[in-house]
């Protein structure tokens, strides 16, 4: 496959402009794949794209009409998307669920959740078309063990890994594969929503007693969307 095993492939990463997101982007130019971050944070994500040499598409994943024109803006500058890594999430508030807002609640499942759905459904008709695409949806292990005080975060990451396993096996009779990946806690800011008790509760599961590493979350991202994965497809692979 040689060192640019990406090349000429057209890559979209939500939330691609900090953290996981952008560890992924940085890995899939390495390996040469050309990159589009899509990112509500439009002036982080043109500097993020500008650092990468990346390009930049202000996306809100919450609302469909503005993925399907990110869809377009990005092929008609790049070409067809043949790979998409959904980053693109918050962590909510902690607190338990009788005491859980309904706005937080709702805006939790909009953006982890809903907005999978739609990046998912935006760029999977064109990979059919032309017979190949790797999807990467990233989970959480929230989204298996449910983490305590973390409730609107646990069930919308259960989501993405139902929502992964049902469109795997939708496009199994397609060069199509769809997976997500449920990484322990990675130090990023999304830690900055997070109060320091759940914090060191997350770290007391962890059996290596650290962190994840971006880089390591992006090394097993970037091998789930490259043409070596040609068979696994509608599976959860854990990094913990």
């Amino acid at each position: 496959m040689g060192d640019t095993p990406l090349k000429d492939q057209v890559a979209i990463v939500t939330g691609g402009a900090q953290g996981i997101g952008y560890a992924v982007a940085e890995r899939l130019i390495s390996l040469g794949a050309a990159v589009d971050i899509w990112d509500l944070d439009k002036s982080l994500a043109a500097t993020s794209a500008a650092a990468l040499g990346a390009v930049a598409v202000e996306t809100d994943i919450t609302d469909l009409a503005s993925v399907e024109a990110a869809l377009a803006e990005t092929e008609q500058s790049l070409g067809p998307v043949s790979i998409a890594v959904n980053s693109a999430g918050i962590a909510g508030p902690n607190m338990p669920v009788s005491e859980y807002p309904e706005e937080d609640w709702k805006r939790v499942l909009d953006i982890n959740l809903n907005g999978t759905f739609f990046v998912n459904r935006t760029v999977v008709p064109g990979m059919q078309e032309r017979g190949y695409g790797r999807i990467a949806n990233i989970a959480s292990i929230a989204g298996k063990e449910g983490n305590p005080n973390a409730s609107a975060y646990s069930a919308s990451k259960a989501g993405v890994i139902a929502l992964t396993k049902s469109l795997g096996k939708e496009l199994a009779d397609f060069d199509i594969a769809v997976n997500c990946i449920t990484p322990a806690a990675a130090r990023t800011r999304i830690f900055d929503q997070m109060t320091e008790e759940h914090i060191n509760y997350m770290l007391s599961k962890i059996p290596r007693a650290r962190f994840a590493k971006v880089e390591e979350v992006a090394d097993m991202i970037c091998w789930m969307v490259s043409p070596g994965n040609s068979y696994t497809t509608g599976a959860v692979f854990d990094l913990s």
